[in-house]
């Protein structure tokens, strides 16, 4: 048998691809949508992949599931689960509760372990060349390191109203029904890591086992008196903001998001070019390098996506490709830089590349203005912003300051006034780069405060 992980520190994201050397036959689980590294792995193992599998309808990612079937002819499979409301709308063999997924001498048994979503599977994988008894669960985001996925996703991204109480009470069952149950030495392979919006406090340990966390994550104590009132309390308890993106991640995915096929390869534009494009609006500017070297100088109107950061994330909080029609270009040192880039901006369904230039000469220069700490009290300004999340606001702020995330802020412009000065900061200035300049492209007046809520907490000393 073949495992490997593949882990995207963009997203906190993991797939899994698992083989039969002596089928030669191969299943994806939880795919990416920029396949390539799947199709190198089989290639270079000279396994086929036959089936792709979902464990659940994703929120953070737009899942690469269509688009890796499509590339090798495999079988897709899907969860049949969660009732009515909660079945996909595209093509795939449905799976529910005890149903099996042969791969040459191995079994993937269908888990169905509601709680993070309704119509959630898990999978467990018996190597039956070895032993008849499961060896790995492939939890999904229902058991994480540590954690487990939280319940709250579908009141915060897919319109729901309190489903995190009966989400919380599925967990607590599936827990006790399903995990549970297994032997101790069951490995478990979560589908998100540390940084992860999809659970509280993540560990960065790539997997775990059944034993282990049944004796010492938090809930185990709770399972162990059968308290599933306190279960709950601690379960939701001071879970992050969910970026607004979650919205449309989960419409996708549900949806079936629309196949790529095969990219040409990225074209450097020229600078006339990409003017005429930005002055008539048909093309938006990423700038992707770091906020020190925006602060220099960037082209007016532009989005600081830092390419060394989380650009899949932080794209998908700036740019809304469901309301814009324009084509991006993106600033990159080079076409593998610019290549790098794009790969991530589709792993969150932002398709529209154009192109890339590796200079901003020739182009409409613009300084973002800045605002030392020291220099805040003399501001005239409409709203001091926390871009941070809400559990980081509580723990200390600015006094005055209101919050509201830099993965919100372009969906609660509402939130915001129209007229005046916004001063808007972060923990140390990365967020708040990415969140002021989303909201200049929206027509605000933004001063980000230099070194953020570090700096002016440093100046406090």
């Amino acid at each position: 048998m073949l495992l490997e992980r593949l882990y995207d520190e963009d997203l906190s994201q993991a797939s899994y691809f698992v083989g039969c050397q002596q089928a030669g036959e191969a299943i994806v689980i939880d795919p990416r949508r920029d396949i390539a590294e799947y199709q190198r792995l089989a290639s270079r193992n000279n396994l086929r992949i036959t089936a792709v599998v979902e464990t659940h309808i994703h929120a953070d990612y737009l899942s690469g599931t269509r688009e890796l079937a499509a590339a090798t002819e495999a079988e897709v499979y899907l969860s049949g689960e969660g009732g009515e409301d909660w079945q996909y709308a595209f093509d795939g063999k449905r799976l529910y509760d005890g149903d099996i997924i042969t791969i040459g001498n191995l079994g993937l048994t269908a888990l169905h372990t509601p709680g993070h979503t309704p119509e959630h599977l898990s999978f467990l994988l018996t190597d039956r060349a070895v032993s008849n008894q499961p060896g790995y669960l492939f939890s999904g985001d229902f058991v994480l390191v540590g954690d487990l996925g939280r319940p709250d996703l579908l009141d915060e991204a897919a319109g729901g109203t309190d489903t995190r109480y009966e989400g919380a009470r599925q967990l607590f069952c599936s827990l006790r029904e399903k995990l549970l149950t297994l032997p101790d030495y069951v490995q478990i392979y979560p589908a998100h890591g540390s940084g992860s919006a999809c659970g509280r406090a993540l560990g960065s340990v790539p997997s775990t086992t059944v034993g282990y966390e049944r004796r010492f994550s938090w809930w185990g104590r709770h399972l162990d008196a059968d308290d599933e009132s306190q279960f709950v309390i601690e379960l939701l308890a001071g879970q992050a903001d969910a970026p607004a993106y979650f919205g449309r991640m989960k419409r996708q995915n549900r949806n079936g998001p629309q196949v790529l096929g095969p990219r040409p390869e990225l074209t450097e534009l020229d600078a006339d070019s990409v003017e005429r494009g930005l002055r008539t609006g048909a093309l938006i500017f990423i700038d992707s390098r770091d906020p020190a070297e925006v602060h220099q100088g960037t082209v007016c109107g532009s989005l600081n996506i830092p390419a060394t950061g989380k650009p899949a994330s932080y794209s998908a909080w700036a740019y809304d490709p469901e309301s814009e029609v324009s084509e991006l270009v993106l600033l990159a040192e080079n076409r593998e830089a610019a290549k790098y880039l794009r790969n991530h901006l589709v792993r969150v369904g932002i398709d529209g590349v154009r192109g890339y230039v590796t200079s901003l000469a020739g182009l409409p220069p613009c300084l973002p203005e800045t605002i030392d700490p020291a220099e805040l009290d003399a501001l005239d300004y409409a709203l001091l912003l926390d871009v941070r999340n809400l559990s980081e606001y509580q723990a200390g702020t600015i006094p005055g300051a209101r919050q509201l995330s830099a993965g919100k802020v372009l969906w609660h412009q509402d939130q915001l006034p129209r007229a005046g000065t916004i001063v808007s900061f972060c923990q140390g200035g990365v967020r708040n780069s990415v969140a002021a300049s989303t909201l200049r492209r929206a027509g605000h007046r933004v001063v980000e405060l230099e070194g953020s809520y570090a700096a002016w907490l440093g100046a406090q000393q």
